[in-house]
């Protein structure tokens, strides 16, 4: 539902952001949403910033990048997306490119999930996005240090794999030595043993 107080705000300059994960998608859809709701609260586009054929997880998206590159330039004063999902990766992602909207003054719109930053529920939205994403971020690190205790725990060597001295693997192998033996000694594991011995 829109809100209706935007009617009486003054014209406000809209970059509107859509994305599709396959060339195949249509875009019509997100296209049409955008306008029609700038129409309504009379917004003015400013650009439609479009990127083809990339998934939300793909971080390297040039027309994302480009509209960010013009948020820091001042060129619009909100952010217009069909869905959260359209703009963002994760729930992490998109707090952090909210957090520099905020501080570049923009503002931010996702329709179908009204998320609304341009009226005081919108930004009071926006912070509990921001709680539970560092909730989200806390039990990650959580789940992490618990893993590397329980691995070292049970004996295993974490960390990057100690550099075989290549001389010493082929000498211990001439003497008839087992490549599990030879790994104890070195301190690395059968594969990266083998390996050594291969080069």
């Amino acid at each position: 539902m829109v809100n209706q107080s935007g009617l009486n705000q003054k014209k406000k300059k809209i970059a509107g952001y859509i994305r599709c994960s396959t060339d195949h998608q249509n875009t019509e859809l997100q296209r049409r949403e955008i306008l029609e709701y700038c129409e309504r609260r009379g917004w003015q586009v400013y650009r439609l910033y479009e990127d083809f054929g990339l998934s939300g997880t793909n971080g390297n998206r040039p027309a994302l990048k480009e509209m960010l590159k013009d948020a820091r330039s001042k060129r619009f004063d909100v952010v217009l997306c069909f869905k959260m999902d359209r703009l963002c990766r994760s729930l992490r992602d998109l707090v952090v490119t909210l957090q520099e909207l905020t501080e570049l003054d923009v503002e931010f719109v996702a329709i179908k999930d009204q998320i609304d930053m341009t009226t005081a529920s919108g930004r009071l939205m926006t912070h509990l996005l921001g709680a539970f994403a560092e909730f989200e971020a806390s039990l990650i690190r959580e789940r992490v240090m618990s893993g590397l205790a329980n691995a070292r725990a049970k004996g295993k060597k974490l960390g990057r794999p100690r550099h075989i001295n290549r001389e010493q693997a082929h000498e211990l192998r001439n003497q008839g030595m087992s490549l599990g033996q030879i790994g104890k000694i070195v301190g690395a594991t059968r594969s990266a043993v083998s390996k050594s011995l291969r080069k």
